[in-house]
């Protein structure tokens, strides 16, 4: 049994403050969450592990709403993802899993990987075989045939392919469904602004996936993907960028109060990148804000993995957040209780409060008033199981010679053809800067 006590506790589902704070934890749940002055020696053995922290913030264990394990966040992930066999990816997703872990993310949703390999770690950590997050995973996004991520084995086309693809999904213990709405940046021959699937064929897959208690993720750039995707009632929009062949035009103000109106959650992929990404495309109106000011339900994710974007970035991806002017209390609920309601976790993580499990971590200062604080970890507990964090290496800044594709097409429409603008990436805050 542990018991707690630290300077700011934050409990509930809104993350209130109590000043002089204390948790009780036994096994993997909490048991009791309060003030320190009203804790009784009764309530507790006298083997009981009592820790008093001093000067931290208690608080709810983070949530990446949206990760890919077997990516290794290196300039080419999906070189390494096809030239690496079924085993070698477990290998990596493991690796990539304490990656989250040690920077204080203690649920993550895998969203597309290769032969079902995510069910393998997903399963190795729930049994102590391995540490890493508690994982939702969704196998290999269902995309059309040479569509966005086709290598990752889930080509369907029409709708009967479709119903029998989640099908095989929910055979092979899948968490949730992934569905490439639209294109992507990461895969030769595909464009992010093109729709891929048609409304009747994204709506059979939702019906089939929600017949069998699966929620359902859709990536969606371009605004007739999003269009798509929020007509056939899929349960989060991933990035929801509002990607144009020319560039980011900002949010679509229709579908934008369409998607604030509606039970949807905007998982907008907002990783350390964006910061660099601003500076490259100065000028460019991206939707985050937007959507936002609009009053869409935003959760806390990063696409790690992706080219250039190690695991153990997240933070940075929150700071990002806030740079949308979206207030740090609604960045910090954005990764704890406002995702764990999207993923469907509601009654067991993303909250401090007694019968919930044991998803924790302690940081010097408090976030409330600085997210850099996130970076500061005192203690990581993943059900009850303290972790002691790996040694992570620094994050570089990008290369000067990269973009991806949809991106090195929006420069060169910006500059004339002269790609991006030389000492851009240079002209950054320190590398420790950008992962904070």
């Amino acid at each position: 049994m542990f018991v707690l006590i630290a300077d700011r506790v934050l409990a509930g589902p809104d993350l209130e403050v109590i000043n002089g704070g204390a948790v009780i934890i036994e096994d993997d749940r909490i048991v009791w969450v309060g003030r320190e002055a009203d804790l009784s020696a009764d309530q507790y053995p006298p083997d009981a592990d009592v820790r008093w922290l001093g000067d931290v913030t208690l608080m709810p264990g983070l949530i990446d709403a949206h990760v890919h394990l077997a990516f290794d966040g290196s300039p080419h992930p999906v070189a390494r993802m096809m030239a690496e066999s079924d085993e070698q990816q477990v290998a990596l997703m493991l690796r990539s899993a304490r990656e989250l872990l040690s920077v204080g993310v203690t649920t993550a949703r895998d969203l597309g990987a290769r032969g079902y390999t995510d069910v393998v770690v997903r399963d190795a950590i729930a049994n102590g075989t391995a540490r890493g997050p508690r994982l939702l995973t969704a196998g290999g996004a269902i995309t059309t045939t040479g569509g966005h991520c086709w290598f990752m084995g889930a080509e369907a086309d029409g709708i009967d392919e479709v119903r029998k693809m989640v099908r095989r999904h929910h055979k092979a213990g899948v968490d949730v469904i992934k569905l490439m709405a639209t294109g992507g940046n990461m895969t030769p021959g595909s464009a992010p602004w093109h729709a891929q699937f048609t409304t009747d064929e994204l709506r059979a897959a939702v019906d089939e996936a929600h017949r069998l208690g699966k929620r359902v993720a859709a990536h969606a750039h371009g605004t007739e993907g999003i269009r798509r995707a929020l007509d056939a009632g899929v349960d989060t929009m991933e990035h929801c960028s509002f990607q144009t062949e020319d560039g980011m035009g900002g949010a679509d103000p229709e579908l934008a109060d369409r998607i604030a109106a509606s039970e949807i959650y905007v998982s907008p992929t907002c990783n350390f990148r964006m910061r660099e990404f601003r500076v490259l495309m100065k000028g460019r109106d991206f939707a985050l804000g937007e959507l936002y000011r609009r009053g869409a339900k935003i959760i806390a994710s990063t696409d790690a993995g992706i080219d250039n974007t190690p695991h153990h970035g997240f933070v940075g991806g929150l700071v990002a957040m806030s740079e949308f002017d979206i207030p740090i209390a609604q960045v910090l609920l954005s990764a704890t209780s406002r995702s764990a309601h999207a993923l469907g976790l509601a009654d067991r993580t993303g909250q401090l409060a007694a019968g919930f499990e044991a998803d924790l971590i302690a940081v010097a200062g408090d976030p409330r008033t600085d997210l850099r604080a996130l970076d500061e970890l005192r203690l990581v507990l993943a059900r009850g199981q303290e972790f002691t964090p790996d040694a992570l290496p620094a994050i570089e800044p990008l290369p000067e010679d990269f973009l991806p594709m949809s991106m090195r097409r929006m420069l060169e429409h910006d500059h004339g053809g002269t790609g991006s603008d030389p000492g851009a990436v240079a002209a950054m805050a320190e590398p420790a800067a950008l992962v904070r």
